[in-house]
Formats: structure tokens, sequence, C-alpha cells
């Protein structure tokens, strides 16, 4: 697919928006992408919660949040550097530090790096080092299996490279036991099928975008109604594997309170999927929503229902 010049100058013109000390700040710190930290930091604490039956020593619960926050902004700053080009192609993105100037690829490969490797060395040195080995298999997943050898060749992209979103239950777990368990390897599963429709379901809204930029997701590559019936498939993975921790690991505030939220997600997913069958574009964002919301709510349930007990 042949890209025309216009398109990136729509989405980042440097001329528009000098460069100021204060637009690179700014611009190093969106590289880490402050949103999407937040929602891996959601899961990692009721995982330490749940891993540590109640609060943790504060001490293991700050570094491991400090660590895993860089760890994250690592992984998305080297990303951003990676796909610099497409960014610069998608609305969505194109206000990204590098796509609009205000952070150059030296620098963002520099900071990428330089946040990875700090953010492995804290973790070892001051958790353990089962924790900092998961932390750089985070970063190496995302960065490498996900972004530079999955995002551009198949539509499965978000399907296994996602397992890297996976990982801060895991690096939780691993920061107050140094083992792991089964209770941590369902939480993983959790996310790892949440996270297909999740991404899918913005990837609706922004088809035109993933298309323009030539990135496979899979709703440029598959009719709505197929997507919608992933959507749905992956939403009844995804809450059947949040109640396999009833049993395992939790008690019935728990069960009760993830029942609630997957008829939640289940409604929405339906809900979009008849509205494919109509012939209706539905309101994916409205899913995507409220799947940050379900996947909040439950990992809170883990620990309401980890003090209550």
């Amino acid at each position: 697919m042949t890209q025309t010049p216009v398109a990136a100058t729509q989405v980042g013109d440097p001329a528009v928006a000098p460069r100021t000390p204060m637009t690179v700040v700014r611009g190093y710190v969106a590289l880490t992408k402050p949103r999407i930290i937040e929602l891996l930091l959601v899961t990692t604490l009721p995982a330490m919660v749940l891993a540590a039956h109640g609060l943790p020593d504060w001490w293991t619960v700050l570094v491991t949040m400090v660590g895993g926050t860089l760890a994250a902004g690592s992984a998305n700053a080297l990303n951003c550097f990676v796909d610099r080009d497409i960014d610069a192609l998608m609305r969505r993105t194109g206000h990204r530090p590098l796509a609009t100037h205000d952070v150059s690829p030296t620098g963002a490969l520099i900071f990428g790096v330089l946040l990875g490797v700090f953010a492995v060395g804290l973790m070892g040195f001051t958790a353990n080092w089962l924790a900092a080995g998961l932390t750089a298999l985070a970063i190496g997943f995302y960065v490498i299996v996900y972004t530079v050898l999955l995002k551009r060749r198949t539509p499965q992209n978000i399907v296994w490279g996602g397992a890297a979103g996976c990982m801060p239950v895991l690096i939780g777990w691993a920061a107050v036991t140094d083992s792991l368990s089964w209770a941590a390897v369902v939480l993983f599963g959790l996310v790892f099928f949440w996270t297909p429709p999740h991404f899918w379901a913005l990837a609706i809204r922004y088809r035109e975008d993933y298309a323009r930029a030539g990135v496979p997701m899979l709703p440029v590559v598959a009719t709505p109604a197929q997507v919608s019936r992933q959507i749905l498939g992956y939403s009844w993975l995804t809450v059947l594997t949040s109640l396999v921790l009833w049993p395992l690991a939790t008690g019935w505030v728990y069960g009760v309170l993830a029942l609630l939220a997957g008829a939640g997600l289940l409604i929405e997913a339906y809900r979009l999927n008849a509205a494919t069958k109509r012939g209706e574009a539905g309101k994916p964002m409205r899913l995507f929503h409220f799947s940050n919301s379900y996947l909040a709510f439950v990992f809170v349930a883990v620990a309401v229902d980890t003090f209550l007990r």
C-alpha cells in the first residue's frame, strides 16, 4: 500500500507546535503512555494482596509498583520508537512525541533502554531475581515479539503479543512469594483472554487508521461479523477464567462480584454481535470502555475478598 506524505503532515507537523524544553519533558512522559500504565498497576497490587493473603509489606509494594511503572514505561517508549513511522500515519497516534518531533528517535531509544535497565535492576536488588527476570521478559516480549515480529505481520498480533500485558500479575506475585502458583497463572489467563476483545473493540473504531498504516489488525482483514464473533468468544473465555479463581484461591464475595461483572461484559459483547448481525456499526467504544472497568472491578474484587477473609 502506497502512503502519501500528506497523512503524516496532517497529524504531526513540527511547524505547528514549536519545540520547547517543556514540550520535550512532556514528550518523554508521554512516551511511557501513563494511562496504559495505570491499568497495568491495577492488576499488580491485587495479585500481590492475594499472594500475601493480605497487604504485603509496604517496601515490597513500593518497589514493585515503581519497578512495574518503569518497566511499562520502558516497553511503551521502545514501542513508540519502533512504530514511529506508522504512528505518524494514524490519527489516533499522530500526537505521540515522535510523530510530532517533540522527542528524537535516538532520545526515545536511549530513554526506553535506560528505564528498562533500571526497572530490572530495581526489582532484582530490592525484591527478588525471579520478579526481575519476569520484568525483563515482559519488556522484551512486548517490544520484540509483539511490536517487531507480530504487529505488522498477522491479525493474531494482539492475541499472542498481548501476553506481555499479563505479566504484571506474575511479577507482583513473584515479588511477594519469590515463586509462582496456579492462582497466578489463572490471573495471567484472565488478562490474556480479556485483551483481544478489549483491543479489537478499539481497533474497530480506528479501523481506517490501521488500514492506512498497513497494520493487519483483525477488524482490517475480517468482516465485522467475524470480528464480533471472536470478541464474543474471547469474552466468554475471560469470564469463565475469572470464575476458575473462585474455588482455587478466593471466596464467595469474589465469586459473586466476578459473576456480576462477567454478566455485564457478556451483555456488551452480545450487543455488539447483535448489531453486526443486523448490518449496523454497533458501539465498539462502549465495549472498550466497559472492558476497562470490568478488569479493574474484578481485580479490586480479588483484593476485597482477600481482606474480608
